[in-house]
């Protein structure tokens, strides 16, 4: 989890930069300015931008979260939050989210909700003339502002979260079944492919593994120690199909990703189903 908001500076905020704070800097340093400071003497200062303040409270909140609710738990509150942000619920409402507006006077907050907003409704159209506020945060990131229900982001900023998230995910499972498919060619083995999934699955954010069946980890984890050759293995006179072992592997995941796949290729029926 994001630790301190000095993480977030405006050289280290990804695809966020341009919202800097009104306020210019924060000084850190306890030097007064206009007394006599000499060229060696240089005051400590740091621009921390509005999102990066954002992304530390959001982050402080996850921790909290995480400790209070079991697996179950969160697994239960993803499912809600997912379906307010990008189900039924999200849609028989869209109206009502485009027309929300940030409680606050910060232009750049007022700013990011308006595109935010105007990226949503252009995906949802299958367009990419533009860009998604959150483009190049990290998934633990991403999740904060996803699964924050405190009222800090608009739905539509959620949902736009949401979708680069969606985006990041597929772009790993492009690599992986790449990778997997080489390793099985070379091999007849998919050992290195469960071993990153498996480094996958333990790098994602708790409420987001918590959306994965309980045995995850372990099954894979047998595979890994396994080590088997899924070529040479015959099993009722068939040798394994590499793709069906992937796609299981898959499949095991949160359905919410190949939903959206469906809504991409028909941008006509937008609706995306709440996990089961």
């Amino acid at each position: 989890m994001i630790g301190s908001t000095n993480a977030y500076s405006t050289t280290q905020s990804g695809g966020a930069t341009a919202f800097k704070a009104t306020s210019k800097a924060e000084r850190t340093s306890g030097t007064p300015e206009n007394q006599g400071v000499t060229n060696t003497q240089t005051s400590s200062t740091q621009t921390i931008s509005t999102l990066g303040r954002q992304l530390a409270d959001s982050a402080s909140r996850a921790e909290a979260r995480d400790r209070t609710l079991s697996r179950s738990e969160l697994a239960d509150k993803a499912k809600s939050i997912l379906n307010n942000i990008v189900g039924d619920s999200y849609y028989a409402n869209k109206t009502l989210h485009d027309s929300e507006v940030p409680k606050t006077s910060d232009p750049e907050l007022l700013a990011r909700a308006k595109q935010a907003t105007a990226f949503v409704n252009d995906a949802s159209r299958g367009g990419h003339s533009i860009k998604n506020p959150f483009s190049g945060l990290s998934r633990e990131q991403l999740s904060n502002i996803i699964y924050d229900d405190s009222g800090t982001y608009t739905v539509n900023e959620r949902h736009a979260a949401w979708r680069e998230s969606y985006d990041q995910e597929e772009a790993w499972r492009e690599k992986a079944c790449a990778q997997a498919m080489d390793e099985y060619n070379r091999t007849g083995k998919l050992t290195n492919f469960f071993r990153e999934g498996l480094d996958h699955f333990k790098g994602l954010p708790a409420i987001e593994q918590a959306q994965y069946p309980k045995d995850y980890a372990s099954d894979l984890e047998s595979k890994i120690s396994l080590d088997f050759n899924y070529r040479t293995h015959q099993a009722e006179g068939k040798s394994e199909d590499p793709m069906s072992l992937i796609k299981m592997l898959f499949d095991q995941s949160p359905k919410q990703l190949s939903q959206l796949s469906q809504e991409k290729t028909n941008p006509d029926s937008p609706t995306i189903k709440s996990n089961p």
